[in-house]
């Protein structure tokens, strides 16, 4: 299977809750791994989404969405495949998040202690951040689903975190999960 199928895959198993964004650029068969380099960031917005995003997939034993290049992939959909007004209210958003880290911790996003960034994140995740569109629900939907996409579509998430096969073995539906520990792909 080429990674064209694969994305496929995602979108369908995904459906209707794909951001359409994330559809047209499938559809058109852009390569996630080549989504990098957008100018629409700043440093704050750059590391913020760098932080929001490693917060959703934190690294462990195997490399995290920051490692993965996610903040890149998010600011380049942004930039080349979303229509204007979802652009900035995307952006509106995070600049809301960046009010409330200013005006409640006296700092960015980014540059709170990793326990402050997983309850803020868990309080937008139940929409309860005050000054905040929806308490920040929809923000950390959005992000949820560009975060997951870039990760699992870089090179990070397919060779390290699914332990891509290049030359598949046999199907054995029965293998042990012990011995993998892990999700793989074949």
């Amino acid at each position: 299977m080429d990674r064209r199928q694969a994305l496929l895959g995602i979108a369908a198993m995904l459906g209707s809750s794909l951001l359409p964004p994330i559809r047209a650029a499938i559809a058109a068969g852009m390569d996630p791994v080549r989504m990098t380099g957008g100018t629409l960031f700043d440093d704050r917005l750059s590391a913020d989404t760098a932080a929001l995003a490693e917060v959703i997939i934190p690294t462990t034993d195997t490399p995290g969405a920051a490692q993965a290049g996610v903040a890149q992939f998010i600011e380049f959909m942004l930039q080349y495949w979303y229509p204007e007004t979802d652009r900035q209210r995307y952006l509106g958003s995070m600049s809301q998040l960046a009010s409330h880290c200013d005006e409640q911790h006296g700092a960015a996003f980014s540059e709170l202690a990793p326990t402050e960034q997983v309850a803020l994140v868990t309080r937008l995740q139940n929409g309860e951040v005050t000054g905040m569109d929806d308490g920040g629900k929809a923000l950390f939907e959005h992000a949820k689903q560009l975060t997951l996409f870039g990760y699992y579509t870089s090179e990070t998430g397919m060779t390290v975190e699914r332990h891509y096969l290049p030359v598949p073995g046999r199907y054995d539906g029965a293998y042990p999960y012990d011995k993998v520990n892990t999700l793989f792909t074949s």
